[in-house]
């Protein structure tokens, strides 16, 4: 039987702009990171990156393709609707934007919004007493967390006033038997407050299956977390990281740059 061929997606790239070529670099690796590390479900999650100089202009996945084939002319340009900007022939889903265009529309320094289905963050999400202090990673979550409780498949706009609500200006989101939400100011920052999210959740399910009695971290210690994070990247947050996520991608394909 013959391989399946690679989708063949021509370059955009002399159609926008410089900036804008950047920013879809590197909301299309962060595809597939998100892929690399485990956290996608199939096709059915997203991340937005604003696209910069504009207040309502989107860049989003298109709607079937798995994270992993993912490139920089593939993504799709929308609006703050979910509408087409673009001739692109890739579907979009406007249903998967709602969460999305709900914290954009309300948080410009949310340049980028990434939310996951991953196995740990959802079984956590499904604890009544959601993320737990056990961990180093968990009390940087827990320094700027927020809950909204399940409402259904986030397919209703009257949902989204109560979202934005539960978020406020905070920078981990928890959806209630859903998922995880973590927006950046840059897209590095983004997926770099995401590991640190899925991490706390894993380690906590993996600590609640030993057993044993656990130790919770201090109050006063989480809530000094956010001053230690900025001395521990050098307050570059996500971009200490970043490079060398890229550089984990170029190893093995570097079509995401394409």
């Amino acid at each position: 039987m013959n391989a399946p061929e690679k989708l063949l997606i021509p370059s955009i790239r002399d159609q926008v702009s410089p900036e804008e070529w950047q920013t879809r670099i590197d909301l299309a690796a962060c595809y597939r990171l998100v892929a690399d590390f485990g956290w996608s479900d199939l096709v059915f999650t997203h991340i937005t990156a604003r696209v910069p100089g504009t207040e309502d202009q989107f860049l989003i996945n298109p709607y079937g393709m798995m994270f992993d084939e993912i490139t920089a002319s593939s993504l799709v340009k929308i609006d703050i609707h979910g509408n087409k900007l673009d001739a692109s022939p890739f579907p979009v889903n406007p249903a998967g934007f709602t969460i999305h265009s709900a914290i954009h529309a309300v948080r410009h320094d949310a340049q980028c919004v990434l939310h996951v289905h991953s196995l740990n963050g959802v079984a956590v999400s499904a604890q009544k007493h959601g993320v737990l202090p056990l961990s180093q990673q968990s009390i940087f979550v827990l320094s700027s967390l927020a809950y909204h409780g399940y409402e259904g498949v986030a397919l209703n706009d009257e949902e989204k006033p109560r979202l934005v609500a539960d978020m406020g200006n905070k920078t981990y989101l928890m959806l209630r038997n859903h998922g995880l939400l973590t927006v950046g100011k840059t897209v590095a920052d983004a997926f770099v407050n995401m590991y640190v999210f899925e991490a706390a959740c894993t380690i906590q399910v993996r600590a609640q299956a030993g057993g044993g009695e656990l130790i919770m971290i201090p109050q006063p210690i989480i809530d000094g977390a956010q001053q230690q994070a900025k001395a521990a990247t050098k307050s570059l947050g996500g971009m200490l990281a970043w490079p060398g996520l890229l550089r984990r991608l170029d190893r093995r394909d570097t079509s995401y740059r394409t």
